[in-house]
């Protein structure tokens, strides 16, 4: 018995289950009390006051049992079924611009109704791009000196999931996916210079993005000055008041389930804007928790996967690294957002706001990288993968 439980010690990084575990459980508190008062809103009358927190619960039983299944999965297997995994998220962007298939919710088409759930095929291309951009870069590694040769055909790919994903419109995710792309480049060996011409290609991009739409460029204009007449009703209301949420809580906080601004004043406050109320019920030493423990667990992917790839695994230790770039790029915007650092994205904080798309791909990603870290000890240890 105690060489088993000293084999599965070894196949596995408590440390990231456990400061994973620390965010869910945060997470699902925060639902519940960003939540139970909403009913009390003509808006959401008919639902109950546990209906999220319910709802939440289930699916975050459904995301540990697809977590559980994705880290039996080997990952030669990730490595062979990345290119269809990411056709398949190409499909899915394709298929919620259909009507009656896609659901528009606040004018965005992001959503294909399940039954039980609405899915987010965006939070699918995410872990889509990760697995499809680090097996690339293996199959091109020998040619990430030549431009046009290593790059051209992954800008292309990612191209055409902007271009849905603007469609619907996505342009917090199509962001994430963008850095995530760049990030795995850049990590797996492509010239500086090359990185920095994208990253100027992908600004560029961006600007135009932003200056010829309308909408997109009122919410610059309302993050400059939320609390301009022409905004603090308007584009710049949700900033506002997130503002005044974190001002509230001060150092400590007004103590949970005490937030004011949570009380149908600050609207998605259970999804976008969770930390805003974190900060108001936990003050500045909330928010600098939730960072903290964010930054520890991205910087045990980043050495999960450095490992693997002085193990030569290139492709583990790469979708290990994807994935950190994923979940610590999405925190920094959502709390860029929250303090007024950034427009607003429609962008969550991962494992902790309400979404079960975003939790369910979340929780399979990083079950990816303890399966990388697993298959990293067996090596070490002269078992077989």
């Amino acid at each position: 018995m105690k060489n088993v439980t000293s084999i599965q010690t070894e196949s596995l990084d408590t440390t990231v289950l456990w400061l994973m575990g620390t965010l869910l459980l945060w997470g699902l508190v925060m639902v519940y009390s960003t939540t139970i008062g909403m009913p009390d809103n003509p808006k959401f009358a008919k639902y109950t006051h546990l209906y999220f927190l319910n709802r939440h619960i289930l699916a975050l039983a459904v995301a540990c049992t697809a977590g559980l299944i994705a880290y039996q999965i080997p990952m030669s297997l990730w490595e062979r079924a990345a290119p269809l995994i990411f056709i398949a998220a190409l499909v899915m962007l394709v298929l919620v611009l259909v009507p009656h298939i896609g659901v528009v919710v606040n004018r965005a088409r992001r959503w294909i109704n399940l039954g039980l759930m609405q899915f987010q095929p965006s939070e699918f291309a995410k872990f889509a791009t990760v697995l499809y951009a680090a097996n690339y870069m293996v199959r091109k590694i020998e040619l990430r000196e030549n431009f046009f040769k290593a790059v051209w055909p992954m800008a292309t790919a990612v191209a055409a999931m902007g271009v849905l994903l603007l469609s619907e419109p996505d342009m917090g995710a199509f962001v994430v996916i963008a850095v995530i792309a760049m990030g795995i480049l850049f990590l797996g060996g492509v010239n500086a210079r090359m990185f920095f011409l994208i990253g100027s290609v992908l600004l560029l991009t961006f600007f135009c993005m932003v200056a010829f739409n309308e909408t997109r460029r009122e919410r610059f204009f309302a993050f400059l000055n939320p609390f301009d007449v022409e905004y603090a009703l308007g584009k710049g209301y949700q900033l506002t008041h997130a503002l005044i949420a974190l001002g509230r809580g001060e150092i400590f906080g007004v103590g949970l389930g005490g937030s004011i601004e949570k009380m149908h004043w600050l609207p998605e406050a259970h999804t976008d804007f969770m930390l805003a109320v974190i900060g108001e019920e936990f003050g500045l030493v909330g928010v600098l928790t939730v960072l903290g423990l964010f930054f520890w667990m991205v910087k045990k992917m980043i050495y999960i996967g450095r490992q693997a790839i002085n193990m030569d695994r290139v492709f583990a230790g790469l979708v290990a690294e994807g994935v950190g770039i994923w979940m610590g790029f999405q925190m920094l915007i959502n709390v860029a957002v929250n303090v007024g650092a950034m427009p607003t994205k429609g962008l969550t904080l991962p494992l902790m706001s309400y979404g079960g798309s975003a939790l369910l791909l979340n929780l399979i990603a990083i079950a990816v990288v303890l399966r990388v870290d697993k298959e990293n000890h067996q090596m070490k240890s002269g078992r077989s993968i």
